[in-house]
C-alpha cells in the first residue's frame, strides 16, 4: 500500500520520546513522497515539524485503529511494532488491569505488585478443558495447553518462565504447578505440589537475597520436572538447580544483603537450642554487614527462621540434620571473621587462641592446629617431592573466602538432593511437564563473571525459542499450504559462537586458568588479541584495558575482567577439605563425599542437579593427570555442561514461554514505567517475536469470518454462494497488491498493516453510510420540522385574529358600561349630600333639645339628693354608735379565727407534703376533690352564718334609729323643752356625729367584709378549677399510657410477626443450606463408595496378575475418569483395601507406607461411613431385640390367630403412644405459663382436662376391647377343636390347617394368659399415671397460688415505685408495665403454641384411635358368636364358593429374587422395552411383591428384596451413570417407589390422598420409614447424577450456543483479532447453535415426562439446567474480552428471550429457572447501557443487583467496541461504580459457582393408579411371579 494513501491527514502516529519512549501524534496535512518534514499535533495540544531522517527516509511507525488497542494478541495488531506493542501492554495493565498478554506463543506477564482474585479454584475450573485462545490470557491457559498436548501428543512438556529479578518469576512457576495439581489429582495421598511448595521456604532462605532491584531475588536458577503416571496423575517431582551466586557468600555490595538463613540464624540466636552456636547480631559477622543492610523493612527474620524449621520438618528433614545445617551455617558465619596477621610479604598467620576460629573449629569438629596450619600455608606438590609452603596475607583471605563458598555450595546441593528425596515417588513416571524458573538478562554498572553466565543461559534460551517461533511459522504455513519463502530473523549462533566455540571466551578463561601465573589482564590480552577487529560482536572499550563487550540479542553489555580467573577456578585447597573430612561431626563430610568420585556430564542427568563446584587436588593413587584433570573442571565448563543438558531437555520436549515483566523499579501496584519495560521486551525475546510475525503474514481470518466482518465493502452481485471465491474476488478489488494477502485453505493470510487498511476502508464505507442516513433523517426532521411549523402559524394567526375581534366588542361592552356607571354614580352623589345635610340638621336640633332638658333634670336633681343627704346623715348619727361595737365584736371574732385557720393551714401544708397525701392524692383524687368540695360548702355555710349575723345587726341597729327617731319627734314636740336644755341637745348632736361615725365605720367593715369573702370565694373556685384540670391531666395522661401501651403491644406484635417472618425465611435458608450440605455429603460418600469399589476391584486385579509390575487400567473406568477430574483430586487413590487373606506371593510389590496410608484412609472412610448410619442401626437394634424376643416364644400360626394376635400388638402400640402423648401433655402443663391461662377455668386448662377426660374415656373402651378378645380366644379355641381337615372357604380353611399345625394345644391359653397379663399391666400402668397426672394438677394449682402471691408482691413494688418524683414514677412505671407485658405476651405466645400442638396431635391420635375401635367393632360384629359355632357345625359343602379379587400383591420365591432383580433392573433398557411400559411400572412390580412380603409378615424377605433394589439400581447407573436416558428412568422410578412407600405407608398425612381401595392395600406389619430415608438418599444421588450427565451434555454446547453463535444475523461483526490460536491446540468441535441448545433440553424435558418424572421433580431439573447455562456463559463472559461489546449484550439477550419461551412453552415458568438467569441478563444489559455520567452509574449500581462487584467492574474493564463509533469505559468512570458500591457486601469470589447443585426435594405426589389393575407384561420375562 502506497505511503501517501496511509499517511494522510489526521492518521495517527508514533514518534520517538526521551520520557515517553514513545509518543502519539496526529498529522496535520496529507504526505506527498519526498516531503522531508512531517506536521504533527501532539496530544498535549502542540504542534511539532517531525524531520525524517535524510539517509533512511523512515517515516514513522503508523498507529492501530482505537479498535485493536487492547488485544489479547499483540500478533493479531495489524501494526506489529515496539510502539504497538508498548502501548497495547499499557493499556491493558493500566486500564482494563489486566496483566496477561499474549505475543503469539509467548505469555507476558506483568507484576501487579497486588494481590488479584483470579487464581481461585473457579478460574481452574474455567481454563479446564479450553483452548488456548477461546479465553483471555492468563497463566492456567499456558499450563491447561501443556497438559493438554503431553495427553495428547504423548510429548513431555516445559514451561519456560524467566524474566528479571523481582518480575514474577516464581509466583508463576508456583501457579502453574498448582493447576496441574488441581486438574490432575495427585497419584499419591500426599500432596505433590504442596510439597514442592513447602520446599520454597528452604529454597528461598538459602538461594534467595536482597539486591537493590529485589528484596527476594533468587540467586539461581532452577528446573522442576512434575511427573505423570499413564493415567496423567501427579506421582512425584524433581529439582534441578543452575548457578548458584557463591560470591555472595563472601561479598554484598552496598544495599544488598547475604542469603537469608544468615540473618534468620542471627535473628534466633536468643533461642536456647541456639546458643551453642554462639551468634550474634548481624553486623557481628563480616559475611553479614558489608552490605549496610541487615534488615529488610516488612520483614522478620525470626519468624521467617521458624517458617524454614517448619518447611525443612514437613520435608522429612530431621531435627538433628536441621541443627547439623545450622551449626554448618554458623560456623562459615565465624570463619569469615577469621583475621590474619602478615609476618613479611609472603607469609601470614593467625593470632593465638584466636576466637572466631576456635569457636569454627568446635562447630565443625576438626582440630584446631590443624586447620590454624593449613589456612596460612599450602601444600605444593611436583613430579618427585611435595613442599608446603606459605601464603600471603591477601591469598590467605582469598583461600578463607574460598573454603567458605565452597563449604556453602556442598551444603546448598545437600539440602537440594534432600528435597529431591521427599519429592520423588516410587511408581514409574510416564511424562513429565517441566517448570524451568530462571534468571533473565542481566546488565548492570559493574557486570561480573555471574552476569556473563546468566546472559549466555540467555543466549542459549533466545536461539532455541527463535528455533520454536520459526518452525511453528513454517508448520502453520504448509498446513494452509501457503508458498514458504525464508523469514530472516535474529540468529544468536555467533554470539553463542563467541561465548561456547572453540578458542572462544570460556575455551580462552579455562585455558589461562591452568597457566600457573595466569591472570585477570593477561586473559584480556588475549581476548583482545583474538577476537577484537575479527568478530562483529566483540568489542574493547575505549578507556579501560580489563573489560570488553559483547553485542548481546538484547543489549551491549561490558564485562569487568577481574576476578573471572578465581571465580571460575574455584580453588579450594586439597589440606583444608581433607582437615574437614575427617570432622568429628558426622554431617560435614557427608557433604564432600562425591568429592572422591569422577564428575563426568552425564552425571547431572542421574542426580538431577547441575554440580557447581570442583575442587582442584592432587590424587593419591591411579594416574595423576587424568584425575586431576578430573578434579580440575572449571565452573564455566560445569556451567556450560549443565547448559548443555537443559538445552537438551527442553528441545526433547514442547516449550511454552512465560515472559515476566517488572512494570517499575518502586513496586508500585498498578503502575508502568515504559522505560524498563522496552528494556526488559527488547530483553526477553517478545519483539523479536512481534518482528518474526510482522515479517510474514501475522493476521489471519477464516473466509466466513472475513465475509461476516467486511460484508459491508461488498456488493449484492459480488456474494456468491461459495463464500471462499467471493473473499478472493472482493479482496482482488480492494487490494491491487497480491503480495499482501495469501489464500490459505482454510485461512486468509495478511501482511502487516492489511487489516489496518480494510478497516479503514470499512470505517469510511460505515461512514459514508452514516452521513448519507444522517442527511437523510436531518432533511425529513427539517420538513417534519417546516410543516409544523406553517400549522403552527397558520394556527396562531386564527388564534390572533380572534382575540383582536374579541378584545373590541369587550371596548364597546366597557364603554356602555362606564356611560351607565357614571349616570348612578352622579345620582349617588347628589343624594349622599343630601342625607349628609338632612342629618346635620336633626343633630343640631336634638344636641339642643337635649341640653335644655339636662340642666332641668339637673336642677331636679340636687333637690332630691339634698333630701337623701339630710336622711343619711340623721341616719349615720344613729348608726355610729352602733358601729363602733360591732367593729370590737368583728375583731375579736378575726383574731380567733385567723388563729385557727392558721393551725388549720400548718396541717394543710404538713399533709400536702406528706407521701401519704400523694399517694392518697393518686389513688383518688376524686376523694380529695370531694374533700375541697365540702369544704367550700362549709365555707359558703360559714359565710352565710356571717350574713344572717350582719343582718341582725342592721335590724338591731335600724330598730334603734327608729327609737332615736321616735325620740327625735318627741324632742320636737317638746322643743320648748329643748331649748331650756340646749346644751343636753348639744351633746346629742355629739352623740349623732358619733353615730353616724360609727355608721360609715360599719359600712367600710361590711364591704370589706363582703370583698374577703368575695376573694375567699375566688380563691376556692380558683382551686377546684386547678384541681379539676391536674384531674383531667391525669385522666388524659392515663389515656394516653394506655393508648401507649395499646400501641406498643400492637407494635410488639407487629415486630414479633416480623421476626417470625424473617425467623421463618432464615429457617427456610438454613434447611436450604443444611439440605445442601446434606445431599453434598451424599455425593460425597456416594463418589468415595464408588471408588472403593473401583480400588477393590483393581487391587483384585492387580493381586491376581502373574507378571509383577505390568498393569492395565479399565477402560470403563478410565472413560469416565473425565467426570471427576477436580473432585477426585485426593480420594481418587485413597480407599485401596488391604487383603491379607491371600498368600503373600501372589501379591504385587508396593509402596508399604502408600499401602498403610491407604489401609488407614479406608478405616476413617468405614468409621464415617459408621457415624452417618448411627441413626439407622439405633432404630434397627429395637426391631432386633423384638424379633430375638419373638423368636423364643412358640408362633401361632393360625390366620386369625395371627390376626388378633397382631390386633393386640397394635393396641399395645396404640397405648403407646397414647401414654407418650401424656407425657407431652404434662411437659406442656408443667412448663411455666401465666397464671390467666393455666388457672382453672382458663379456656386451655378446660380444653386440656377436657381432651384428659377422653383420653380416659378411650382407655376404658381399651379395657372392654381386652374382654372382647379375650372372649374371642376363648370362643376359637372351642371352635378349633370339633373342626376337621374339610373343604371348606379359604379362611376356615387356613385357620383349620393352622390350628392343625400346632404342636401345643396349650399355645392359646398361653397366649390368652400373656395377653390378660398385659392387659393388666397396662391398665395399672394407666392408673399410675392418673393419679400422678392428679397429683401434679395439684402442684400446678399450688404454683398458680404462689404466682398470685408473687403478682402481689409486684403490685407492692409497683406501689412504692409511686414514691418517686412524678417524672420518674411515671417512666419507671411505664418500663415496668411493658416489660411485664411483654413477658406475659410472649410467654403466652409461647405456651399457646405448644398446648395448640399438644391438643391438635391429641385429638389427632383419637380421632385415629377412635377410627380403628369402630373397625374392630365392626369387626366383632361380622364375626359368629361362639355360640353359634358349637351349636351349628359348619357343613363346607353347601356354602358357595366366592371368585377371589386381585388385592395388588405380586407373589415370588425366595430363589427367584434375583432374577427378579436382573430382569427388572439389572438388564431392563430404558430405550427398549421400557419405552412402552406405564410409567413408574418397575417401582409399582418392586413394590407390590414388598406388600405380598409384608402380607407374610416376612421381615427377611422385605429386607433382602430393598437391599437388592437399592444396590442393583446403584450398579445401573454405575455401569451406565453417562446416559441421561437410564439414569432419568431410574430417577422417575425411584422417586414413584418412594412414593408409594409413603402413600402406603398407613399414615394419616399421606392416606387422606388415596381411594378407599388403595387405603386397604396399606401396609399392615411393617414401618419401613427407615428404608424411605435410604430410597431418598438413593433418589437424591441419581438425581446429582443426572445434573452432571446433563451437565457433561451441555458443556460443550453453551458458550458456541449462548456466545459465540450469531443468533441475530448481522448484528455483532467479528472484531479483527486475527484469531491467533495456537496451531497445536485441539481443533474446535463442531459448532453449537441456539436451535442446538433448545432441542437437548426440549430433548431432556421430553425423557423425562415419557419417564413419568414427577412435575415439581422437572422444574427442579430445569431450573438446574438453566442454572448451568447462565453460569458457564457469565464465567466465559468475564474471561473473555472479546465477548464484551454492545452487539454482544443484545445477542445475549435475545438468546436469553428465546430461553424463557422455551419456558412458557412447556410450563416452567414457575420452576424458579428464569431467576438463576438473572446474573445473565443483568450483564447482558451492563453491556448495552451507557456509561459516562454519574447517572449512569446510578443506574447500573440499582440495576446490576444480581452481580456482584467484582463481576460489575470486571464487565466494564473488559468492554471492548467492535466499530469505531462505539466508545471505551474510561477509568473515571470505572472508579464511580467501585466508589458507589464500595458499601455493597457481596462475595468477593469473580466467577459463579457452575458446580453448584440446588438442593433437592421429592414432593410427595400419590399415584391415582390402582395396584389391583396393574398388568405385567411378558416382554419383562417375569413369568415366575404370580398375582395374589
Amino acid at each position: 500500500m502506497a505511503a501517501s494513501q496511509l499517511y494522510t491527514k489526521f492518521a495517527r502516529v508514533w514518534i520517538p520520546d526521551p520520557e515517553e519512549v514513545w509518543k502519539s501524534a496526529e498529522l496535520l496535512k496529507d504526505y506527498k513522497p519526498g516531503d522531508k518534514v512531517l506536521l504533527l499535533h501532539l496530544e498535549e495540544g502542540k504542534d511539532l515539524e517531525y524531520r525524517l531522517d535524510p539517509k533512511t527516509k523512515e517515516l514513522p511507525h503508523l498507529r492501530n485503529p482505537d479498535i485493536l488497542v487492547g488485544e489479547n494478541d499483540l500478533t493479531a495488531l495489524s501494526y506489529l511494532h515496539e510502539p504497538a506493542v508498548l502501548h497495547n501492554l499499557r493499556v491493558r495493565f493500566i486500564d482494563s488491569k489486566l496483566i496477561y498478554t499474549y505475543c503469539g506463543i509467548v505469555l507476558v506477564a506483568i507484576n501487579p505488585y497486588e494481590q488479584l482474585p483470579i487464581y481461585g479454584e473457579d478460574i481452574i475450573n474455567a481454563y479446564s478443558g479450553q483452548n488456548m485462545g477461546d479465553m483471555d490470557p492468563h497463566i492456567f491457559a499456558v499450563a491447561e495447553e501443556a497438559y493438554k498436548q503431553m495427553a495428547r501428543d504423548e510429548r513431555n512438556q516445559s514451561i519456560i518462565v524467566s524474566g528479571e529479578s523481582g518480575a514474577g518469576k516464581t509466583v508463576s512457576a508456583k501457579y502453574a504447578m498448582r493447576y496441574f495439581a488441581t486438574v490432575s489429582g495427585s497419584a499419591s495421598e500426599a500432596n505433590v505440589e504442596e510439597k514442592v511448595l513447602a520446599s520454597n521456604p528452604i529454597m528461598e532462605s538459602i538461594g534467595n537475597a536482597k539486591t537493590t532491584r529485589n528484596d527476594n531475588s533468587s540467586r539461581f536458577g532452577k528446573y522442576i520436572e512434575i511427573g505423570f503416571d499413564k493415567r496423567y496423575r501427579i506421582i512425584g517431582a524433581n529439582m534441578r538447580t543452575y548457578l548458584l551466586e557463591k560470591s555472595r557468600v563472601v561479598f554484598q555490595a552496598e544495599e544488598e544483603r547475604n542469603y537469608h538463613i544468615f540473618y534468620q540464624l542471627c535473628a534466633s540466636a536468643k533461642l536456647p537450642e541456639f546458643k551453642i552456636l554462639r551468634l550474634g547480631n548481624a553486623n557481628h559477622f563480616h559475611y553479614t554487614k558489608q552490605g549496610g543492610s541487615p534488615v529488610i523493612e516488612g520483614i522478620d527474620d525470626a519468624k521467617e527462621m521458624a517458617h524454614t524449621r517448619q518447611a525443612c520438618t514437613l520435608l522429612g528433614i530431621s531435627e538433628n540434620y536441621q541443627m547439623g545445617i545450622f551449626r554448618i551455617l554458623a560456623g562459615i558465619l565465624h570463619l569469615g571473621n577469621v583475621g590474619f596477621t602478615s609476618r613479611d610479604s609472603d607469609s601470614c598467620a593467625i593470632p593465638p587462641k584466636h576466637e572466631p576460629l576456635s569457636i569454627f573449629c568446635d562447630l565443625m569438629g576438626v582440630n584446631y592446629e590443624e586447620m590454624c596450619h593449613w589456612l596460612c600455608h599450602r601444600k605444593l606438590a611436583t613430579a618427585t617431592e611435595t613442599y608446603i609452603k606459605p601464603i600471603s596475607k591477601l591469598q590467605a583471605t582469598n583461600a578463607r573466602d574460598a573454603l567458605a563458598k565452597h563449604i556453602y555450595a556442598k551444603l546448598f546441593n545437600w539440602i537440594v538432593d534432600h528435597v529431591n528425596q521427599a519429592l520423588h515417588s516410587a511408581v514409574k513416571q510416564h511424562s513429565f511437564i517441566g517448570v524451568l524458573d530462571i534468571y533473565g538478562f542481566e546488565t548492570f554498572e559493574i557486570n561480573s563473571f555471574e552476569q556473563f553466565c546468566i546472559n549466555y543461559a540467555n543466549e542459549k534460551l533466545q536461539q532455541q525459542f527463535n528455533l520454536h517461533v520459526f518452525k511453528l511459522e513454517q508448520e502453520e504455513y504448509m498446513k494452509e499450504q501457503i508458498p514458504w519463502t525464508l523469514i530472516d530473523f535474529y540468529d544468536n549462533q555467533p554470539c553463542i559462537n563467541l561465548i561456547e566455540s572453540k578458542l572462544g571466551i570460556l575455551d580462552l578463561l579455562d585455558e589461562e586458568c591452568k597457566m600457573p601465573k595466569g591472570t585477570d589482564d593477561t586473559w584480556a590480552q588475549k581476548l583482545y588479541n583474538t577476537h577484537l577487529n575479527k568478530c562483529a560482536l566483540f568489542e574493547k572499550p575505549r578507556l579501560s584495558n580489563k573489560a570488553f563487550i559483547i553485542q548481546h540479542f538484547a543489549d551491549k553489555v561490558e564485562y569487568q575482567c577481574e576476578g573471572f580467573l578465581e571465580k571460575n577456578k574455584d580453588t579450594v585447597f586439597e589440606e583444608q577439605i581433607k582437615v574437614l573430612k575427617s570432622s568429628k561431626f558426622k554431617m560435614l563430610p557427608e557433604l564432600f563425599q562425591d568429592d572422591e568420585k569422577a564428575i563426568s556430564p552425564t552425571s547431572a542427568t542421574s542426580s538431577g542437579r547441575t554440580p557447581l563446584t570442583r575442587i582442584p587436588a592432587k590424587p593419591t593413587k591411579g594416574r595423576p593427570g587424568q584425575t586431576a584433570k578430573e578434579h580440575k573442571k572449571t565452573v564455566g565448563h560445569q556451567f556450560r555442561n549443565s547448559l548443555h543438558l537443559l538445552m537438551e531437555t527442553l528441545n526433547a520436549t514442547t516449550p511454552h514461554y512465560v515472559r515476566c515483566i517488572k512494570p517499575n523499579d518502586f513496586k508500585f501496584p498498578f503502575t508502568f514505567d515504559e522505560k524498563r519495560a522496552v528494556q526488559q521486551l527488547r530483553a526477553c525475546g517478545v519483539l523479536e517475536t512481534i518482528r518474526i510475525s510482522a515479517a510474514g503474514f501475522p493476521s489471519r481470518w477464516t473466509y466466513q469470518e472475513f465475509f461476516s466482518r467486511y460484508r459491508v465493502l461488498m456488493k449484492q452481485k459480488d456474494v456468491l454462494s461459495d463464500r471462499k471465491q467471493t473473499c478472493k474476488n472482493v479482496l482482488e478489488n480492494l487490494i491491487p497488491d497480491k503480495d499482501k494477502y495469501q489464500f490459505g485453505k482454510t485461512k486468509i493470510f495478511f501482511r502487516a498493516g492489511q487489516v489496518a487498511y480494510l478497516e479503514k476502508l470499512r470505517a469510511d464505507k460505515l461512514r459514508a453510510a452514516c452521513i448519507r442516513i444522517q442527511k437523510t433523517i436531518r432533511g425529513w426532521l427539517q420538513r417534519k420540522k417546516y410543516l409544523r411549523m406553517r400549522k403552527a402559524a397558520i394556527t396562531v394567526q386564527r388564534y390572533v385574529r380572534g382575540y383582536q375581534a374579541r378584545c373590541y366588542a369587550k371596548f364597546l361592552r366597557r364603554t356602555k358600561a362606564a356611560t351607565i356607571i357614571q349616570k348612578y354614580w352622579r345620582m349617588y352623589v347628589v343624594h349622599r349630600k343630601y342625607k349628609s345635610k338632612r342629618a346635620a340638621t336633626i343633630v343640631l336640633q336634638s344636641y339642643l333639645r337635649g341640653y335644655l332638658a339636662r340642666n332641668r333634670y339637673r336642677k331636679i336633681l340636687r333637690d332630691h339628693k339634698a333630701v337623701i343627704i339630710q336622711k343619711w346623715v340623721r341616719g349615720w348619727l344613729a348608726r355610729i354608735h352602733y358601729k363602733r361595737s360591732l367593729h370590737a365584736v368583728i375583731y375579736l371574732q378575726c383574731c380567733l379565727r385567723r388563729m385557727l385557720a392558721k393551725r388549720e393551714l400548718k396541717k394543710l401544708k404538713i399533709e400536702a407534703r406528706s407521701v401519704e397525701r400523694y399517694k392518697k392524692l393518686h389513688i383518688g383524687m376524686e376523694n380529695k376533690i370531694m374533700q375541697l368540695q365540702r369544704k367550700v360548702d362549709e365555707q359558703n355555710k360559714d359565710y352565710k352564718c356571717l350574713m344572717e349575723k350582719l343582718t341582725n345587726l342592721e335590724g338591731v341597729y335600724n330598730s334603734e334609729t327608729e327609737k332615736l327617731r321616735s325620740d327625735l319627734v318627741r324632742l320636737q314636740l317638746s322643743e320648748e323643752e329643748a331649748k331650756i336644755a340646749t346644751g343636753r341637745v348639744l351633746s346629742l348632736q355629739e352623740e349623732v356625729a358619733k353615730l353616724r361615725k360609727d355608721l360609715e365605720q360599719t359600712r367600710s367593715e361590711k364591704k370589706s367584709i363582703e370583698e374577703r369573702a368575695d376573694r375567699y370565694k375566688q380563691e376556692t373556685e380558683q382551686v377546684v378549677s386547678t384541681l379539676k384540670e391536674e384531674n383531667t391531666l391525669l385522666k388524659q395522661e392515663k389515656e394516653a399510657l394506655n393508648l401507649l401501651i395499646v400501641e406498643q403491644a400492637k407494635e410488639m406484635t407487629e415486630t414479633m410477626e416480623k421476626k417470625l417472618v424473617e425467623e421463618t425465611k432464615q429457617l427456610e435458608l438454613d434447611l436450604n443450606d443444611e439440605r445442601l450440605r446434606y445431599q453434598n455429603l451424599l455425593n460425597e460418600f456416594s463418589r468415595l463408595e464408588e471408588r472403593y469399589d473401583d480400588l477393590k476391584e483393581e487391587m483384585t486385579v492387580m493381586l491376581n496378575v502373574p507378571k509383577p509390575g505390568h498393569k492395565r487400567t479399565d477402560s470403563t473406568h478410565s472413560s469416565n475418569e473425565s467426570e471427576y477430574t477436580f473432585s477426585t483430586e485426593i480420594g481418587e487413590t485413597e480407599d485401596i483395601p488391604l487383603r491379607t487373606e491371600e498368600p503373600s506371593e501372589k501379591k504385587v510389590p508396593l509402596d508399604m507406607s502408600l499401602f498403610l496410608k491407604l489401609q488407614k484412609r479406608v478405616t476413617e472412610l468405614e468409621q464415617e461411613k459408621q457415624v452417618m448410619q448411627d441413626e439407622l442401626d439405633r432404630k434397627e437394634e429395637q426391631v432386633l431385640r423384638s424379633k430375638a424376643k419373638e423368636e423364643e416364644r412358640p408362633q401361632i400360626r393360625g390366620a386369625e390367630l395371627e390376626y388378633e394376635s397382631l390386633k393386640r400388638q397394635e393396641l399395645e402400640s396404640e397405648n403407646k403412644k397414647l401414654k407418650n402423648e401424656l407425657n407431652e401433655l404434662r411437659k406442656a402443663l408443667s412448663e411455666k405459663s401465666a397464671p390467666e391461662v393455666t388457672a382453672p377455668g382458663a379456656p386451655a386448662y378446660r380444653v386440656l382436662m377436657e381432651q384428659l377426660t377422653s383420653v380416659s374415656e378411650e382407655l376404658d373402651v381399651r379395657k372392654e376391647e381386652v374382654l372382647i378378645l379375650r372372649s374371642q380366644l376363648v370362643s376359637q379355641k372351642e371352635a378349633i377343636q370339633p373342626k376337621d381337615d374339610k373343604n371348606t372357604m379359604t379362611d376356615a380353611t387356613v385357620l383349620l390347617e393352622d390350628v392343625q399345625k400346632m404342636k401345643d394345644k396349650g399355645e392359646i391359653a398361653q397366649a390368652y394368659i400373656g395377653l390378660k397379663e398385659t392387659n393388666r399391666l397396662l391398665e395399672s400402668q394407666l392408673q399410675s399415671q392418673k393419679r400422678s397426672y392428679e397429683n401434679e394438677a395439684e402442684a400446678l394449682r399450688g404454683e398458680i397460688q404462689s404466682l398470685k402471691e408473687e403478682n402481689n408482691r409486684q403490685q407492692q413494688l409497683l406501689a412504692q415505685n409511686l414514691q418517686l418524683p412524678p417524672e420518674a414514677r411515671i417512666e419507671a412505671s411505664l418500663q415496668h408495665e411493658i416489660t411485664r407485658l411483654t413477658n406475659e405476651n410472649l410467654d403466652l405466645m409461647e405456651q399457646l403454641e405448644k398446648q395448640d400442638k399438644t391438643v391438635r396431635k391429641l385429638k389427632k391420635q383419637l380421632k385415629v384411635f377412635a377410627k380403628k375401635i369402630g373397625e374392630l367393632e365392626v369387626g366383632q360384629m361380622e364375626n359368629i358368636s361362639p355360640g353359634q359355632i358349637i351349636d351349628e357345625p359348619i357343613r363346607p359343602v353347601n356354602i358357595p364358593r366366592k371368585e377371589k379379587d386381585f388385592q395388588g400383591m405380586l407373589e415370588y420365591k425366595k430363589e427367584d429374587e434375583q432374577k427378579l432383580v436382573k430382569n427388572l433392573i439389572l438388564e431392563l433398557k430404558p430405550r427398549g422395552v421400557a419405552v412402552n411400559l406405564i410409567p413408574g411400572l418397575p417401582a409399582y412390580i418392586l413394590f407390590m411383591c414388598v406388600r405380598h412380603a409384608d402380607y407374610l409378615n416376612d421381615d427377611q424377605k422385605v429386607r433382602s428384596l430393598l437391599t437388592s433394589t437399592i444396590n442393583s439400581i446403584k450398579k445401573v447407573l454405575k455401569k451406565r451413570g453417562d446416559d441421561f436416558e437410564t439414569v432419568s428412568f431410574w430417577l422417575s422410578n425411584t422417586c414413584r417407589f418412594l412414593h408409594c412407600l409413603k402413600q402406603y405407608s398407613g399414615e394419616e398425612g399421606f392416606m387422606k390422598h388415596n381411594t378407599s381401595r388403595q387405603n386397604e392395600h396399606c401396609l399392615t406389619n411393617f414401618d419401613l420409614a427407615e428404608y424411605r430415608q435410604v430410597l431418598s438418599d438413593l433418589a437424591i444421588q441419581i438425581y446429582q447424577q443426572l445434573v452432571r450427565v446433563l451437565e457433561n451434555i451441555l458443556q460443550p454446547m453453551i458458550v458456541s450456543g449462548m456466545l459465540e453463535h450469531e443468533t441475530i444475523q448481522g448484528v455483532s461483526g467479528v472484531k479483527p483479532t486475527g484469531l491467533r490460536k495456537r496451531t497445536s491446540s485441539i481443533a474446535d468441535e463442531g459448532t453449537y447453535t441456539l436451535d442446538s441448545i433448545l432441542r437437548q433440553l426440549s430433548s431432556f424435558h421430553s425423557v423425562m415426562c415419557q419417564h413419568g418424572m414427577d412435575p415439581e421433580l422437572i422444574k427442579q431439573v430445569a431450573k438446574q439446567m438453566f442454572y448451568i447455562v447462565g453460569a458457564i456463559t457469565l464465567n466465559n463472559l468475564l474471561l473473555r474480552k472479546d465477548m464484551c461489546s454492545w452487539s454482544k449484550g443484545m445477542q445475549i439477550r435475545y438468546n436469553v428471550s428465546q430461553l424463557e419461551e422455551w419456558l412458557r412453552d412447556k410450563n416452567l415458568m414457575n420452576s424458579g429457572a428464569k431467576e438463576t438467569l438473572e446474573p445473565l441478563i443483568q450483564a447482558a444489559q451492563l453491556l448495552q447501557v451507557k456509561k459516562k455520567t454519574d447517572d449512569d452509574a446510578e443506574a447500573i449500581c440499582s440495576m446490576c443487583n444480581a452481580l456482584t462487584t467484582a463481576q460489575i467492574v470486571k464487565v466494564l474493564n473488559l468492554y471492548t467496541p467492535v466499530n469505531e463509533f462505539e466508545e471505551r469505559v474510561s477509568v473515571s468512570f470505572i472508579r464511580t461504580i467501585q466508589m458507589r458500591l464500595r458499601d455493597r457486601k457481596d462475595s468477593p469470589q469473580l466467577l459463579m459457582d457452575a458446580k453448584h447443585i440446588f438442593p433437592v426435594t421429592f414432593p410427595f405426589n400419590p399415584s391415582s393408579l390402582a395396584l389391583e389393575t396393574i398388568q405385567i407384561p411378558a416382554s419383562l420375562g417375569l413369568g415366575f411371579i404370580s398375582r395374589v
